[in-house]
């Protein structure tokens, strides 16, 4: 009997330290096609005016027991907007997109509310679009794997969390345009982004 209370009582807390360990959450914000926090920084400050895109997802966070780490894998629906310059012409094309992307990240937490983290993130381009006023009838053959970095830091109060992250996109992404007889206009689609994010833990 005592050890049927024992089995019962070890299970019960093993199943309360899993829920510990890992937790869920869902997430949202703001993407900004730039390299520079000042730009993000003044751009917010005059009303977010020349906001690039927004993303929205899903995201768990798993303790790594000892070594006070986390992993954070995440899948997120983005959208975009872009100015991109051709390779082998003197074109400026605007370039609408939207991918999935898989951060896997690692992460610590600092002074109980901060976090940072960082990882690959795993991207895959499922649909886009180009506006090129000097050419029409076009088509858009778009290689859509991409694989980055992204690195962030973020605070935690409760439930609410909000975090800042630089993405940088390290595959050589083209998208080629293909005319009626014209020649291809290859476009290099790599965006490298920053990414303010607001998630919510359940």
């Amino acid at each position: 009997m005592k050890k049927a209370i024992l089995i019962v009582f070890l299970f019960l807390g093993g199943m309360q330290l899993a829920q510990s360990q890992i937790q869920f959450g869902i997430k949202g914000g703001i993407n900004y096609n730039s390299d520079s926090f000042q730009e993000v920084q003044t751009d917010v400050l005059e009303g977010a005016k020349s906001k690039t895109g927004f993303h929205a997802g899903i995201w768990t966070r798993i303790k790594l027991p000892v070594i006070g780490l986390y992993i954070r894998p995440e899948l997120v629906y983005t959208s975009l907007k872009s100015e991109i310059s051709a390779k082998n012409s003197n074109e400026i094309a605007t370039y609408d997109f939207q991918k999935i992307d898989v951060p896997v990240l690692l992460g610590k937490k600092i002074f109980k509310v901060a976090h940072i983290f960082a990882g690959p993130s795993f991207q895959y381009i499922i649909d886009g679009d180009f506006n090129l006023q000097s050419a029409t009838d076009l088509t858009t053959d778009t290689s859509g794997f991409t694989v980055g970095l992204q690195l962030g830091a973020g605070v935690e109060l409760g439930k609410l969390g909000l975090d800042v992250r630089w993405e940088r996109t390290f595959s050589d992404t083209e998208s080629t345009l293909v005319g009626n007889g014209s020649p291809n206009v290859k476009f290099d689609t790599r965006v490298n982004q920053i990414i303010v994010g607001l998630s919510y833990r359940f």
